[in-house]
């Protein structure tokens, strides 16, 4: 199955795979594509991201052969916030709780690790890779199907103080085809264009975020904002379906669940190795490039839920980081990276070292079953990406068995003999996670999503 892999953009959003296909046909490389669709997803995507949240990217440079992970996840803040506000948030046929509030928003990384791999591995002018998502700003962007559905599932915090004028105009929440506007982020967008990365953290939005944890009593310091570092590391290794598989460890789980999984076995196999690790929850967009020289670039990015707040006159959702229980490990200290699932993944043959499949997932909880399962359906059963994408999902949460319609009925059954308990959905669902992929035999996005792929 070797071979190069296409120049491709696989993303959560028409728009945001759009900008980094925009980027590598003029000449971008794989780091300028995911910065311009990345900042992009910050428009179009904001049910599921923000440019103050956090994320994590590994990058493969083909010309030297080496691959990082960056951590841009976000950072413990260092003062004492205000008690948050608890929310539950109705997902599927369950209540999920959460906290909200100024206090839940952690020291934001996406800013610094965009600007870190445009550093370290783009060539184009960094006010280019801005100019894709000022235009969707200034035009608002409509919105799709999943997209949709997670609003309606958000909405008690989506529409919390200023998110209610751009959520819900009109009292009304947005529907399909609707375009969600967000006139802030055009000054927003233009802050960074002038002044990097660095107008979060010593700039004007820095500026703009401090009055507003002064006014509402959140807990990050100047001293927070100026201290952050996004961090290159080495990637987790481990073999999987005769691949070197290269990806995130830690609270990510996805190195002893390739372990644990073997992909000839079958479903159960699947479902034992998954519920050997649990995760926390989240709301996530994953983005994947392959630029025309083979370089590779996958990024996750999230805000958790959303604290609810907005900076005034930016229309820059804070992250609640903090309000997402399964991410507080104990203890909290004030500079550390919050712990996550994200994983994004490389894969490469094991006999000529060759890229085979980039790919990464969104979908906290669902991410890693999701992830775990396209590897396994592309590098095992030989699927295209799209295919193995589209291939009905399980997951299993506490007791229950969540299945997708498609999913193996006698598989199902005989769970269900065992005594487990299996919850059958009416359709394919967003809950199920979104997976973004491009292998050698072409790229693929997950419908679940509202995801696209786009070449340049």
């Amino acid at each position: 199955m070797s071979g190069p892999l296409p120049a491709a953009v696989a993303a959560g959003h028409p728009a945001t795979a759009e900008a980094g296909a925009e980027i590598l046909a003029a000449g971008g490389s794989a780091a300028d594509a995911a910065v311009a669709a990345c900042l992009a997803s910050c428009v179009a995507e904001t049910v599921m991201t923000g440019l103050l949240g956090g994320g994590h990217a590994i990058y493969h440079d083909a010309a030297s052969g080496a691959t990082r992970n960056l951590d841009c996840f976000v950072a413990v803040p260092s003062g004492q916030g205000a008690p948050m506000d608890a929310l539950q948030v109705p997902f599927g046929e369950e209540l999920v709780h959460y906290a909200v509030g100024a206090s839940s928003c952690a020291v934001p990384g996406v800013p610094g690790g965009l600007e870190a791999l445009w550093r370290a591995h783009g060539r184009l002018p960094w006010e280019r890779l801005v100019d894709p998502a000022l235009r969707l700003a200034r035009d608002g962007v409509p919105m799709p199907a999943a997209h949709v559905a997670c609003l309606q599932m958000l909405a008690p915090v989506m529409t919390m103080r200023e998110g209610g004028d751009m959520y819900a105009p009109g009292g009304d929440l947005l529907t399909e085809g609707d375009r969600l506007r967000q006139p802030g982020l055009v000054r927003a967008l233009e802050l960074v264009r002038d002044e990097g990365a660095g107008s979060v953290y010593s700039g004007t939005i820095a500026r703009a975020l401090l009055e507003l944890m002064a006014e509402r009593r959140g807990a990050i310091t100047a001293a927070d904002l100026a201290d952050y570092t996004p961090r290159w590391s080495e990637p987790a290794e481990v073999e999987f379906a005769g691949r070197r598989i290269l990806t995130r460890g830690e609270l990510s789980g996805v190195p002893e669940t390739l372990a644990r999984f073997d992909p000839g076995a079958g479903a159960g196999a699947l479902l034992r190795a998954l519920e050997q690790a649990a995760s926390p929850d989240g709301h996530t967009t994953n983005l994947t490039v392959v630029d025309p020289e083979g370089s590779a670039c996958v990024l996750t990015t999230s805000l958790g839920l959303g604290s609810g707040d907005w900076l005034p006159g930016l229309d820059l959702h804070l992250n609640s980081m903090l309000g997402e229980a399964d991410l507080v490990r104990e203890p909290l200290r004030p500079g550390e990276r919050m712990a996550s699932m994200m994983a994004p993944t490389l894969a490469f043959a094991a006999a000529d070292g060759e890229l085979e499949l980039a790919l990464g997932a969104a979908g906290g909880t669902r991410l890693r079953t999701a992830l775990v399962g396209v590897l396994g359906a592309v590098l095992h059963d030989g699927a295209e990406p799209q295919t193995a994408i589209d291939r009905p999902r399980f997951h299993p949460a506490g007791g229950v068995v969540n299945a997708e319609p498609g999913v193996d009925e006698a598989f199902l059954s005989t769970l269900e003999r065992q005594g487990r308990s299996v919850r059958r959905w009416a359709g394919r669902h967003h809950y199920f996670g979104g997976v973004s992929a491009i292998g050698v035999r072409g790229p693929g996005a997950d419908p679940r999503r509202s995801g696209e792929v786009r070449l340049p």
